[in-house]
């Protein structure tokens, strides 16, 4: 095997990527080098092209960047076991600590010294990942390495989705984003009964329509009480899965979520945003903040999920050859994509 490898940097602090040569890693006795074949451009993955305020905080200049990633194992610790060469995967890329009580507990998406591949650690954006064996997730043959690439974000849409009882219940999505549009395709899959999913962006909302069963709704040209009205729901929605990040769209949904009502939101509104608890608690409103994947049970329900039906591809709206990256941030930046795929091969 070559000792060096392509991989997409973050060498300055302006906006942009920079391919470059780096040398394979190296791995300890309980990690696994896994060659590097599909990866899928994040939100983060974004903010850290456009070097925003958090970007400039949180990452490190020369950092190797990416985070969802399908690839094979070609190199194994001398330490692991249960895994073998030229086995396929994906994998968690939330490293997390061991003296935690959340982890030491198996809370493990809980524990507060998580650090993200291609964020605080060197990440997927490359030809070979070193992981370690503990967050490998073996990929079965029904899973492809794309729909494998895209795993980490349909792991926060499962989460989200599966934070409370779906079946048979009405469901407000706000924000038809990538993993809004696959938290609406789960919904459906474990039997919801009306899924409305929100936005301003006309072409995600035709995306959404695409990819599941699902009620599209512009608000800036209709009224969620009208929706309502035709789908002949007379209290309001029973959950609610904020995933835009919009403080707008977040009263909305308090606005019209029943009595009692439950909010999983995954969407961070910038900075502090005024909140009109009183609505909150005069509906007997219960809001659960989710964060990342449950380690490693969100991994299991979404890929036995995918073995049983539930169909996300026409959520990847692009693939790219890698050496096109920049084509593949240009359209995903502009909002008129879903998913976009690297092909590393």
């Amino acid at each position: 095997m070559r000792n060096d490898m392509k991989a997409l940097v973050k060498t300055k602090p302006e906006p942009g990527l920079w391919m470059e040569h780096r040398a394979v890693p190296e791995i300890g006795p309980d990690d696994v080098l896994i060659r590097i074949r599909k990866t899928g451009i994040c939100g983060t993955d974004i903010h850290i092209w456009n070097w925003d305020d958090w970007a400039a905080r949180t990452v490190p200049l020369g950092l190797v960047t990416g985070h969802e990633f399908a690839g094979e194992i070609v190199e194994i610790g001398r330490n692991v076991d249960g895994l073998t060469i030229g086995q396929r995967c994906s994998g968690e890329g939330h490293l997390i600590g061991k003296q935690s009580r959340q982890s030491r507990a198996g809370k493990f998406h809980l524990d507060p010294a998580t650090r993200g591949i291609g964020v605080n650690e060197q990440g997927a954006f490359a030809e070979y990942l070193k992981l370690p064996a503990f967050n490998v997730v073996p990929l079965p043959d029904e899973i492809d390495d794309e729909i494998g690439a895209i795993l980490d974000p349909l792991g926060n849409a499962v989460h989200t989705a599966l934070s409370f009882d779906l079946v048979g219940e009405d469901v407000l999505i706000t924000g038809a984003g990538p993993i809004g549009i696959m938290a609406a395709a789960v919904a459906r899959h474990v039997g919801a009964r009306h899924i409305v999913i929100t936005d301003v962006n006309q072409d995600r909302l035709d995306l959404a329509a695409q990819v599941t069963d699902v009620v599209p709704v512009n608000v800036a040209k209709q009224d969620l009480r009208d929706v309502e009205g035709v789908l002949k729901m007379k209290e309001g929605f029973d959950v609610g899965m904020e995933m835009s990040g919009n403080q707008a769209a977040l009263d909305q949904m308090v606005e019209n979520m029943v009595m009692g009502g439950r909010i999983a939101m995954l969407g961070i509104p910038p900075g502090k945003s005024p909140v009109d608890w009183s609505r909150i608690v005069f509906k007997a409103i219960t809001i659960k903040g989710v964060y990342g994947r449950e380690i490693f049970e969100t991994w299991y329900k979404m890929i036995a999920m995918l073995e049983n039906g539930l169909d996300i591809r026409k959520v990847i709206t692009h693939r790219f050859p890698v050496d096109e990256f920049r084509e593949g941030f240009e359209i995903m930046r502009s909002g008129k994509s879903g998913k976009v795929v690297l092909d590393w091969t």
